[in-house]
């Protein structure tokens, strides 16, 4: 236990600040300033040690979240860095855009704010990383055996970066033309600069993994010639088709899905759409438009903190349920995860929020172009959110963008089942139907964070490796079938 009395002598969260609005509207650089490094300290002696750390649950990685924190409280910074490593591949991303399932498990969230787990986690990292300590990790021996890991995101390369440790080959197909998956194009650099991806990808490729992109499935290769061409493959292409609204007027101009908007901004800040030669036709640009977003969770924040750095004339997220507590309800007791009203970064830089809105149609204007949305105030019956009749009125809108989640996995390409959810189905060791073709990930678990996504990297590597081998020393951390805390 790092103090035993740092909970009761340190009672509140700190977190480092963030940069002011007015100054961080002017570029797309992540949201916080450095951070104090007492401060950090303070936060980590917070940490009781439980008896029974729930934050250890709360996290499907299974962090060792007591150990590091105590590891940072005495200045060890090497041995926070081993903790850390040891059950996450890519803390840098988990402590940038992960939700923290296991700070809403800590302990001590029962009567005081729970430890900063993310800030300590990511500290650790990104300090690791400055002293030299991270370096790849080079197999002992080389087994022979290939395996094909088809998507780039958070869980095909945490599969790659296990297998090519346990000494196999590992080539991973990405269809865009960067790596990182949703990492890369689907989140905005104010929540993660992509330097940090870059900063990995440099590690995994010394350690001997292969990279191919603009590589896509169906077009330019077959699941059946991979496997054939390979030992193994792991389909771990993530859950990208987007949810609709299937309502009068969806067919008009102007009414976009979130990442058909985020996709080109992000490569926006990679260059891509400026120069005389480059093809802007992709790119959205909400400069001077009134934004609607429909859906108000982590996709609809990052639609927001972007249409405001365009400088949009106004920004309205619409959430078609009730505005949540500031407080955990009585129906949300520990260790669960709370229903509770979030701020973002985006949410402090502007706009507004609704709720209890529900969109009956898209108005359009006499060129195909939307121009606003009829909206109606919520009601609950049996069960089910419907329209009020009598309450629709009409929202200006130049721009509107549907933040409504994702479905499961593009699956035309592949020749594998399909569940009821959307997602491919698998077995207990994450086998499809096909032999020696393994699906992880959004793309069998559907939509899900970023820390299952590793999770279940990590997992499926560990039975690819008992699939070619006969056994595996790979840690497991979840099962197909496993599910985290919930409301």
């Amino acid at each position: 236990m790092a103090d035993p009395h740092g909970f009761l002598t340190v009672e509140h969260r700190e977190l480092p600040k963030r940069r002011p609005v007015p100054i961080r509207l002017m570029d797309y650089k992540e949201v916080y300033e450095a951070g104090d490094p007492e401060q950090l300290r303070r936060q980590a002696s917070r940490c009781m040690d439980c008896g029974i750390p729930f934050c250890h649950q709360g996290c499907p990685l299974g962090n060792l979240i007591p150990e590091f924190n105590d590891a940072m409280y005495r200045g060890e910074l090497p041995r926070a860095v081993e903790l850390l490593h040891a059950t996450n591949n890519f803390p840098e991303f988990t402590g940038r855009a992960c939700p923290a399932p296991c700070e809403n498990a800590c302990v001590l969230g029962i009567n005081q704010p729970a430890v900063t787990i993310k800030q300590v986690e990511v500290t650790i990292v990104d300090q690791g990383f400055e002293a030299g300590l991270i370096q790849p990790i080079i197999p002992e021996r080389i087994t022979g055996h290939t395996v094909a890991v088809i998507g780039s995101g958070p869980t095909g390369l945490a599969a790659a970066q296990q297998l090519t440790r346990a000494g196999h080959t590992v080539v991973v197909y990405e269809r865009a033309d960067r790596l990182g998956g949703l990492l890369r194009y689907g989140i905005p650099d104010f929540k993660l600069e992509k330097h940090h991806i870059d900063r990995r990808l440099d590690q995994m490729r010394a350690e001997g993994t292969r990279f191919k992109t603009s590589v896509e499935v169906g077009r330019d290769v077959t699941l059946e010639s991979l496997r054939s061409s390979f030992d193994a493959v792991i389909v771990c292409t993530g859950a990208t088709v987007p949810r609709d609204m299937p309502i009068p007027g969806r067919d008009l101009d102007g009414v976009e899905f979130a990442m058909d908007y985020l996709v080109p901004s992000n490569r926006d800040q990679a260059g891509d759409h400026r120069g005389p030669e480059a093809d802007s036709s992709a790119f959205i640009d909400a400069a001077g438009k009134h934004v609607i977003i429909i859906g108000g969770g982590d996709t609809g924040a990052d639609c927001l903190g972007t249409a405001l750095r365009q400088k949009a004339a106004s920004v309205t997220t619409l959430a078609i349920g009730a505005q949540p507590p500031a407080e955990r309800s009585e129906s949300d007791p520990w260790p669960t995860v709370p229903r509770v009203f979030e701020v973002q970064s985006s949410h402090e830089e502007g706009g507004t929020r609704k709720y209890l809105a529900s969109t009956t149609r898209f108005v359009g204007d006499d060129t195909g172009r939307v121009s606003g949305i009829e909206v109606a105030e919520t009601q609950f019956v049996d069960g089910r959110r419907i329209p009020t009749p009598g309450t629709e009125h009409v929202l200006e809108a130049d721009l509107v963008l549907l933040a409504l989640g994702f479905s499961g996995p593009e699956s035309e390409s592949f020749d594998l089942d399909v569940a009821e959810t959307g997602a491919f189905t698998r077995d207990d060791s994450y086998a499809s139907e096909t032999p020696g073709v393994f699906v992880a990930g959004d793309a069998g678990r559907g939509q899900s964070l970023i820390v299952w996504g590793i999770a279940e990297g990590r997992a499926a590597a560990a039975e690819v490796d008992r699939f070619l081998t006969g056994s595996t020393r790979l840690p497991a951390p979840v099962q197909p079938t496993d599910e985290g805390f919930k409301c």
